[in-house]
This record gives C-alpha cells, structure tokens and sequence, in this order.
C-alpha cells in the first residue's frame, strides 16, 4: 500500500511540473490560448480528471480483491 501511495505522490508531482512548464510556455506564444478561449481546455481537463478517479478506482477495488485473496491463502 505504501509503494502504491508513493507512487501515486510521484506521479501527481510530476504532473504538477509538466504543467507549470506548459503554462510558461503557452504564455510566450500568442496562439497558445485558444484551447482556453473556447473553453474547451475544461473538457480536457473534466475527461483527464474521471480517467484518473477510474483508474485509482480500479487500483483500490484490486487492491481490496488481492488482500481477500491472500486471507484466504492463510
């Protein structure tokens, strides 16, 4: 559990750069914006985020079906 939270951390963080350095970049050039004038960087953004609570979802619910799996082991 401790691996997957750490994970989960680095990944999240790393995020965080690529997307501060995404800004930096869009700023310097005029035609950058245009995703965000048409608001469409809001779908973008509204499809990443339930892609990624599908996916910690997922991880939990197999995380929950392993650990069963190993009690009955025992």
């Amino acid at each position: 559990m401790r691996k997957l939270i750490l994970t989960f951390v680095l990944l999240l963080t790393h995020s965080f750069m690529v997307t501060a350095q995404a800004t930096n970049e869009m700023q310097s050039s005029s035609g950058g914006n245009i995703m965000e004038q048409e608001g469409k960087i809001y779908v973008v953004l509204g499809v990443c985020l339930i892609i990624l609570a599908g996916l910690i979802g997922y991880l939990f619910v197999l995380d929950r079906r392993i650990s069963r799996l190993e009690q009955k082991k025992d």
